[in-house]
């Protein structure tokens, strides 16, 4: 391992697997970073126990490498002095002379809602006199019992090496002292330059009236951080995080004047943070004032923000906390710690005023910083990697499977087969489903039902990679392509394809635009399962044969069920997102039990029409290779009954598996059909 030339730590949140979050402290310690801060976010897990599983495996290896393990931080008010001490006493046997503890007061609307007292006149008072209590009982002082006539408190435990105390908590009063007995103090999230730098001159101020080295007081603080490919995207993923909103809502009117803000701003965004009215308040939301409370950017520029929080505002010790807590976010930010370390004096000069003169400042880093930045060539291969995106073209598959069945079964029954209108009709159903595709995701953006942590398969729009007018373009352009194919369609079969057509893009458009949003009114699957089973392969069937046939009628059915199911899995995971943003589906108003019963009934359905199709003799045993497809149907099975024991991340991805089993189930049945015609 090799330190970095400037001190820098990762600050973390006790959530999510815990294994996860001892992997990325190894990897900080590995990348030369000063520490790994863990702090307790109630109602969220225990800090103390990732802080303790972190311990336990990087206090194993003997590096002296002074890589600190820290809380940051927990409190005397919902852990006993006494208690502290015990903790930070077996912390230390794992991990010794590494241990630092972090202790503030706990944010006092989460101790008033477990019942517990809070009072702001002996807020200080208390936290000084934990700390007291901490240091004598781990020197192996005994402790008067607060109970007048019972023994002393006699601490048991074997006294520690030197832990630090670090102050948490955010009244001056605190400061003053943090600055008179504590070694260190930890600044909250979203402090801007202007306020940390009076911070850290009163932290001095207070050292220096105590007769201490004020030095010995060590100014830390958390740095609220989100890196992407340029800054702009950093920016638009930040603006879309609900956390963000929340973090910008509640500054206060003194951090916000010492920025440079009017508190009408924060006060509009708080109101439509209130409402969750997400896709307005990120509307709201200006690139300076993310600028000037958070680091956004590419990884150099992330850097570069740490540095100018350093050099102007006088944090000794930044700490590097990701907005989105997830493996590529916080490995992206160990990176920008070792850039940190890198950056010229005058790098830090930029941020806030001329990003782009960043450009080039670590010639290490090879990100892209903007488009305006980029050759033609890497602008068009960004172009065409976020059309792909927003198009979904794994998707294709529920609008060509119907179709192609369609047109299947009207060969097997041949002749007449025309090939053109049938390649049309293929032609048709992709572009009405890219449109669909498109407006879904933009609607979804606006309403604030995308969010950056949403298991999507598209972020496109939500990270600003395309802009909702380009994407409404895009999906008016698909639109037009598709009335276009359905004239050429007319002109070979007539009319009755303008109903179809007709129905198929009002279908489409209106699936989640205004004024009907039949997705946000429980009728999503209902819609497309009409869509894309009967409408589509009764449409594939007349545009290959010209003629109607009620066994085409029959073959939609399980390919019906099949693409609703994909649908209905997608909002059974979703029930959660989709209440908090006021929309209805189907899963969400019968909830999750019932949901989890209605996607068996679509997927084993599906099975169970074709074999009764067969059966009755309505459709052709050829068709049962459809079959062949049941090792799909067992993953989906096994996602869903984990997912109906509340294991959620068991059906994070239950669309994606479930359109891959509509995928290989629609294959086989064409298969069957085009093997049955060339048998005959």
């Amino acid at each position: 391992m090799t330190a970095i030339a400037r001190r820098i730590g990762l600050g973390l949140a006790a959530r999510g697997e815990v294994a996860e979050v001892v992997a990325w402290s190894a990897a900080a310690r590995a990348s030369g970073l000063d520490s790994v801060w863990i702090h307790d976010s109630y109602f969220e897990r225990d800090a103390v126990s990732y802080v303790s599983a972190i311990a336990a495996e990087l206090g194993a290896d003997e590096r002296e490498d002074g890589f600190r393990i820290a809380l940051g931080a927990v409190n005397p008010n919902t852990r006993h002095p006494v208690v502290l001490a015990m903790t930070g006493s077996a912390l230390d046997e794992m991990a010794p002379g590494r241990i630092v503890m972090g202790i503030g007061t706990g944010l006092p609307l989460r101790l008033k809602q477990m019942g517990i007292p809070y009072a702001p006149e002996t807020a200080i008072e208390g936290v000084s006199r934990a700390m007291d209590q901490v240091r004598a009982l781990w020197a192996g002082e005994r402790l008067p019992s607060a109970v007048e006539g019972l023994p002393p408190i006699q601490p048991m435990f074997p006294p520690p090496h030197r832990i630090p105390l670090v102050i948490a908590a955010y009244r001056k009063e605190f400061v003053q002292l943090a600055g008179e007995k504590a070694d260190g103090y930890l600044a909250r999230p979203a402090e801007s330059i202007a306020s940390l730098a009076g911070i850290t001159r009163r932290l001095r101020d207070a050292a220096q009236s105590a007769g201490r080295d004020p030095d010995a007081v060590e100014p830390a603080g958390y740095l609220l951080s989100l890196v992407d490919a340029s800054r702009r995207e950093a920016l638009n993923r930040a603006k879309r995080e609900p956390f963000v909103i929340y973090m910008i809502s509640v500054l206060g009117d003194v951090a916000l004047q010492r920025a440079g803000f009017e508190r009408e701003l924060r006060d509009r965004i708080a109101t439509a943070w209130r409402a969750e009215e997400f896709h307005t308040a990120a509307g709201l939301i200006p690139d300076d004032l993310l600028d000037a409370f958070m680091l956004c950017g590419t990884a150099e520029e992330v850097a570069a923000g740490a540095l100018a929080f350093h050099e102007r505002a006088g944090l000794t010790l930044p700490l590097l906390q990701p907005i989105l807590q997830e493996d590529a976010q916080v490995r992206a930010l160990i990176g920008a710690a070792e850039l940190y370390g890198r950056l010229p004096q005058a790098a830090s000069e930029h941020w806030g005023r001329d990003l782009e003169a960043l450009d080039g400042v670590a010639a290490t880093d090879a990100t892209p910083r903007g488009d305006e930045s980029l050759s033609p060539a890497d602008w068009l291969r960004r172009r065409g990697a976020a059309v792909w995106e927003v198009l979904r073209p794994f998707s294709f598959t529920a609008s060509l499977t119907p179709v192609a069945a369609g047109g299947a079964l009207a060969w097997f029954n041949g002749p007449p087969f025309s090939l053109l209108p049938f390649i049309l009709a293929l032609l048709g159903g992709v572009l009405l489903h890219i449109g669909t595709n498109v407006v879904n995701e933009v609607y979804d953006v606006r309403k604030g039902i995308d969010t950056i942590t949403s298991p999507r398969a598209s972020h496109a729009v939500l990270k600003g990679r395309f802009t909702e007018g380009g994407a409404l373009r895009l999906a008016l352009v698909a639109f037009a392509l598709a009335i276009g194919v359905g004239v050429g369609l007319i002109a070979l079969r007539g009319w009755p394809i303008v109903v179809l057509g007709l129905l198929g893009l009002a279908a489409g458009y209106f699936y989640t635009a205004p004024p009907f949003e039949y997705k946000f009114h429980a009728l999503g699957p209902p819609l497309v399962f009409v869509l894309m089973g009967p409408l589509m392969t009764l449409g594939g069937y007349y545009a290959a044969s010209g003629e109607w046939s009620p066994v085409a009628l029959v073959l939609s059915l399980p390919i019906g069920l099949l693409v609703a199911a994909i649908l209905h899995g997608n909002e059974w995971r979703d029930i959660r997102e989709d209440t908090r943003a006021g929309i209805v589906t189907l899963s969400a108003r019968f909830g999750r039990e019932w949901a989890h019963y209605g996607y068996l009934v679509l997927i084993l359905g599906a099975y169970v029409v074709l074999g009764l199709g067969v059966a009755a003799g309505i459709l052709p045993p050829a068709t049962l290779i459809a079959i062949l497809s049941l090792p799909f149907l067992v993953i989906v099975v096994r996602s869903a009954e984990l997912g109906a024991t509340g294991q959620a991340r068991a059906i994070a991805m239950i669309d994606l598996q479930t359109a891959r089993l509509h995928a290989a189930f629609g294959a086989l049945l064409v298969l069957g059909l085009i093997n049955g015609a060339v048998a005959k």
